[in-house]
């Protein structure tokens, strides 16, 4: 392993059903192999974030899936239609998953990426602001 995880992440992940917690996971490993820089938190009192130069994404665990939110505003193609929600969302979309569904792994890592490579390069909102491609246009 080559990052750092938070074990505060990992007491949210294994109060989970077993489904879950391979869904958290696989997804942990892909913001990781994404950017091994990346840091793990806890916001919003037990939510786990994954957090480089900005915020890359979150998980949050409900009854019947996992909701992976993508910090990009809506700047991050998805040309492989991962994005189950929040299309219009000007700050975070959402990709769900529901139990036996398999992750789209290179279409989220390359979401993953191009988050990164946004936040390091001043994050979504100032390219937006600077109207580079990929940028919403309202």
């Amino acid at each position: 392993m080559d990052h750092v995880t938070d074990p505060r992440v990992d007491d949210y992940i294994d109060r989970l059903p077993e489904w879950q917690q391979r869904i958290c996971h696989e997804v942990r490993a892909l913001v990781h192999e994404a950017d091994p820089a990346v840091e793990e938190t806890i916001k919003r009192t037990v939510q786990p974030y994954f957090v480089l130069q900005g915020n890359v994404c979150a998980l949050l665990a409900a009854k019947t899936h996992v909701n992976v939110f993508v910090y990009d505003g809506a700047m991050v193609p998805d040309p492989d239609g991962i994005i189950t929600a929040g299309h219009d969302n000007k700050t975070a979309r959402t990709v769900s998953f529901r139990e036996g569904e398999q992750i789209n792994k290179p279409a989220l890592l390359a979401m993953f990426r191009q988050i990164i490579a946004n936040n390091k390069a001043g994050g979504w909102r100032k390219l937006q602001q600077e109207g580079l491609p990929n940028a919403p246009v309202d």
